[in-house]
């Protein structure tokens, strides 16, 4: 009997705890996602989204078209917001100027 609730102390204890309550966060941390669609041919769409409601999508756009010479857009999306759309493979440039202008 003295056993059995041995066995029970031990499952009734969570042994991650501890992990859970320094990750509580985890989930709730807001990326920026910088993809790249592929269209017909050689033709490419990079999207930017999950940027701050506080930042201006129109002036970042503004920048990032006058910055690396190409065209873009802003669409409203219903299902994932405000998305930034610019013609080229732009990646590794958008991820770079968001970084150093410290956009997100």
């Amino acid at each position: 009997m003295v056993k059995v609730e041995a066995d029970r102390r031990m499952i009734t204890s969570d042994p991650f705890a501890e992990a859970n309550a320094d990750n509580a966060g985890a989930g709730s941390k807001e990326y920026v996602h910088i993809r790249v669609q592929q269209r017909n041919g050689r033709k490419s769409l990079t999207t930017v989204q999950g940027l701050k409601k506080a930042f201006s999508k129109t002036k970042i756009l503004k920048d990032l078209k006058k910055e690396f010479c190409c065209n873009g857009t802003n669409v409203e999306d219903p299902e994932l917001g405000q998305v930034i759309q610019i013609q080229g493979d732009q990646r590794k440039n958008v991820s770079t100027f968001l970084i150093q202008t410290e956009a997100p």
